[in-house]
Order: structure tokens, then C-alpha cells, then sequence
């Protein structure tokens, strides 16, 4: 009777002690990092839908003031239409150490970059930029990567 009062005791300790170090890895048996991948990361394209646009399969930017929102994916293709288009990043302090690696494939359109929360700043500045981050569709700015710091959102075109 004793043994199986003590056993629950002896799970919940074993497991309580490796909560804090939990670590995972893949194609190896001894992760040195939360997440250790010993071998090539795939990760997926992504093209973001706009919801205005019914029943198509084209993926474009919002008008002005009606955003289109970025929150899936890792490289994300944006098609602005028109004009100028707007892309929206989730708020950096929801979601820190998030990366996304956006493209603009217009070849003329500019592509305008917000945030719902969190300032921009480039990769070796200390002070924010202005939003939006334009990324002219035939210019070298074509693509840019940010990185949420918890925060904010660094960038680096």
C-alpha cells in the first residue's frame, strides 16, 4: 500500500523537475536549445488572402485604412493591386521573437507595412521609424525581414 501512495509523489516530482528544461529535439538525442534541429528547416510560402476580394484566389493588400492582416506564415507574398496597399503585423508584444520574411512581387505597386502594436526600428538604429515601412514594388526594397523583440519590430530590408 505504501509503493502506490508514493509513486504519484515521485511522478509529479520527476516531472515538475524537467518542466523548467524542457527541450526538443529533431535528428538528435541531446537538444542543446529549446528547439535543436539537426538537419534542413523547411518552412512554408504563404500568400495573404484579402476577404474583400470574394471568391478569388489572388492574394492582395487592403485599400487605405482597411488593412490586410499578416499573422500566419513565415515568407509571406504580398500582391498589392493598386495604388498603395496595406499589410498590418500583429502586435509585437503578443508574439515576441516572431520573424516574418515579407516580399512585395508587384513590380510597380508599393506595399505599405503596420503594426497594431510596436514601433519599427531598423536593424542599427535606436530610433523608431515613422510607419508605414514602404516597400516600393520597382525599387531595391522589395523585400524585408522583421523580427519581434516582445516589444517592437526590428527590421532589416
Amino acid at each position: 500500500m505504501e509503493k502506490l501512495k508514493l509513486t504519484p509523489i515521485l511522478i509529479a516530482v520527476f516531472l515538475a523537475s524537467n518542466y523548467g528544461r524542457a527541450q526538443v529535439g529533431i535528428n538528435t538525442t541531446a537538444p542543446l536549445s529549446t528547439l535543436d534541429i539537426n538537419g534542413n528547416l523547411s518552412v512554408r510560402e504563404i500568400g495573404i488572402a484579402n476577404a474583400l476580394v470574394a471568391g478569388s484566389a489572388a492574394f492582395y493588400g487592403g485599400p487605405p485604412s482597411s488593412a490586410t492582416a499578416i499573422n500566419d506564415g513565415v515568407y509571406i507574398s504580398l500582391t498589392p493591386l493598386s495604388g498603395s496597399q496595406e499589410f498590418i503585423l500583429p502586435n509585437a508584444a503578443s508574439f515576441p521573437g516572431r520573424i516574418y520574411i515579407l516580399r512585395n512581387i508587384s513590380n510597380s505597386i508599393t506595399a505599405q507595412i503596420y503594426t497594431y502594436g510596436g514601433q519599427f526600428f531598423a536593424k542599427d538604429s535606436n530610433s523608431a521609424t515613422a510607419a508605414p515601412l514602404n516597400m516600393p514594388g520597382n525599387g531595391t526594397l522589395k523585400t524585408v525581414i522583421v523580427i519581434s523583440d516582445g516589444v517592437n519590430w526590428t527590421y532589416i530590408f
